[in-house]
């Protein structure tokens, strides 16, 4: 391993981590409702279990599930529904105001965001197809390690920014301008991927 394995790992991870998936929609929506301490908690429970599910696959997490299809149906169906029940609190919440009640903790969010990664399977398949890819067969210990190690520096410095970003006075004035909107379209969305979890091979 070497550092062209690196910089090809952290390119195609800026380009997953900025897809529009369920963790990026949940952690802007969280930091432009709940502030800039909630976006950087839902970030950092986001970015742990990417990372950790990065280091599953080095660990040749794949393999179980290609040997127990049963065990990723389970957790492919829980995430689906996990997924679907954050896009109809989302639509049912729309037309509410925003009241300090509804503030959520940083560790709620740091909970929801482990919860969010960890419910989709799908990652480690996906890890495991980038790291075959990009990286040598039988690295050491130490250097799966290191590649989880910046796995998580990256998902962590992804979030802080856009936590940052998006928690600014502007961002959230025009948020609250279009909550309506903006709160339903998210819900479209995390139930469309909920579904194509559910339903996709």
């Amino acid at each position: 391993m070497d550092l062209a394995h690196i910089l090809a790992f952290n390119i195609a991870l800026a380009a997953a981590i900025a897809s529009p998936g369920p963790a990026f929609l949940v952690s802007v929506k969280t930091t432009l409702t709940a502030g800039r301490r909630a976006g950087l908690a839902v970030g950092a429970g986001l970015g742990l279990v990417a990372a950790l599910w990065t280091l599953a696959a080095l660990m040749g997490l794949e393999i179980v599930f290609t040997a127990f299809p049963w065990a990723y149906v389970a957790v492919k169906t829980l995430g689906a529904l996990y997924l679907l029940y954050i896009a109809y609190s989302m639509w049912k919440g729309a037309q509410e105001p925003l009241a300090p009640s509804e503030v959520k903790p940083a560790r709620h969010a740091f909970l929801q965001g482990l919860m969010i990664n960890l419910m989709n399977p799908k990652s480690v398949l996906f890890a495991a197809a980038v790291l075959v890819v990009i990286f040598p067969p039988n690295m050491t210990l130490a250097q799966k390690g290191a590649i989880f190690a910046n796995h998580l520096i990256i998902e962590l410095i992804f979030y802080s920014l856009l936590a940052f970003g998006m928690s600014t006075t502007t961002a959230r004035n025009a948020y609250l301008r279009a909550k309506t909107h903006l709160d339903r379209a998210a819900a479209l969305v995390l139930s469309a991927l909920g579904l194509r979890l559910l339903f996709g091979r």
